[in-house]
């Protein structure tokens, strides 16, 4: 838009349109995933199968997310932002439909397998669209609600849980896992194409002359995102499993834990976002990790159920503190010209080395205990995360395009 000075002013509309896609696209994602976490014992049982057989498809989807990155990234890179966002958002739709329909566990597998490729392209392509459409001060803020849409889709699961499986069973879940297939039509008639990317774009030559010569940043982007989805999946994947099958509740109750959980997350998301606008996004994160170990006890170990709702709150309150400065943070280390990908193929591939922790828990806590086998599993992740977090670089507040 241009005032008729002559300055060209920011398109708010569009900036609001490209925040909402992004936002919902990783939210109705994340509502997908996290769908069998609370339906694991039911398809293990349907399929005659252990829990941590079935947890390995989770690991399998975290697994194949680098190679969705990968693919969409560099479509997102080539031909622009809002065509591979929407192209994701219809094929993860289709196979979560596809997979209530699985006849047995090895169809399952395949296509929670295929169901990773969709999910890894989403949050690259996304929030390269959303932050590159803000202004850089509100980064921070944008960032940290950005990203607590994978909160947010933490919490419609539950409340499907509440609500629609106790009258139609977990097969319907995946079902009504479809319904980001519309969100498609949103971006393609609201959303404009990133003017950062217009700005940034260069012939296939430079642009991989450009990865190469950034390659020591792209490790370190991966050993980071490692460790955050060690932090945020070590909390969450089998947090309802902790609450049925060590602490006794019921689904009613395991449902209404977990949302009041990830109401912290989506709070604590917004908030250490915010905060990192003005500290620095090394501080903010670092700060968040640090009182989320302090948080383990009242977590895990608490004697009353008021306790262990508060403690629940809490520890994702701080976890996901922590990863609502992710988006800006690792956006703001990348090259312009590689935006699409280098962010989103550094998460997944962290996502990747962190997804065995989704089967190690369970396996140690049939072994052990899931309270012990979570309580440490926390500690490690929490405290080893803060470290590289300090060691590593910062660009806040870097200009795109």
């Amino acid at each position: 838009m241009v005032h008729s000075s002559g300055v060209v002013r920011p398109d708010r509309a569009n900036q609001r349109n490209a925040l909402i896609a992004g936002f919902l696209g990783w939210t109705l994602d994340a509502f997908d995933f996290f769908i069998l976490t609370y339906v694991l014992n039911d398809v293990a049982r349907d399929f005659h199968r252990s829990r941590p057989d079935i947890a390995l498809t989770l690991t399998a989807s975290l697994a194949m997310r680098p190679l969705g990155a990968l693919i969409f990234g560099l479509l997102a890179d080539r031909f622009g932002r809002r065509l591979p966002l929407m192209l994701d958002i219809i094929f993860y739709s289709i196979i979560e439909v596809l997979s209530g329909l699985a006849p047995g566990y090895r169809s399952f597998m395949i296509l929670r397998l295929l169901y990773g490729i969709g999910m890894g392209g989403e949050w690259g392509v996304g929030a390269s669209l959303a932050l590159e459409s803000v202004p850089a001060r509100w980064r921070g803020v944008v960032s940290g609600l950005l990203q607590e849409g994978y909160a947010l889709g933490n919490l419609l699961a539950a409340v499907a849980y509440f609500t629609i499986y106790p009258h139609f069973g977990w097969r319907a879940m995946f079902f009504i896992g479809g319904l980001p297939a519309l969100l498609s039509l949103f971006v393609r008639a609201k959303v404009k194409e990133s003017a950062a990317w217009q700005a940034s774009r260069t012939d296939w030559k430079t642009y991989w002359m450009i990865v190469r010569s950034n390659w020591r940043r792209f490790l370190y982007l991966v050993v980071l995102m490692t460790m955050l989805n060690s932090m945020s999946h070590g909390t969450q994947d089998l947090y309802p499993t902790f609450l049925s099958k060590t602490r006794g509740f019921n689904p009613h109750w395991t449902a209404i834990i977990s949302m009041v959980a990830m109401l912290g997350a989506i709070c604590g998301g917004l908030a250490f976002g915010a905060y990192s606008d003005r500290a620095g996004r090394r501080r903010a994160m670092i700060t968040a990790a640090l009182l989320g170990v302090a948080a383990i006890p009242l977590w895990i170990l608490s004697p009353t159920t008021a306790l262990l709702v508060a403690g629940g709150f809490i520890m994702q309150f701080m976890v996901q503190g922590a990863w609502g400065v992710i988006p800006a943070h690792i956006n703001e280390l990348s090259p312009g010209q590689l935006r699409g990908f280098f962010p989103g193929f550094a998460y997944q591939l962290g996502v990747l080395c962190a997804s065995t922790i989704s089967y190690i828990e369970p396996v140690l806590g049939e072994r052990f205990s899931y309270t012990q086998s979570m309580g440490i599993l926390a500690a490690a992740v929490l405290s080893i995360g803060a470290l590289v977090i300090y060691l590593g670089p910062e660009a806040k507040g870097v200009h795109f395009g």
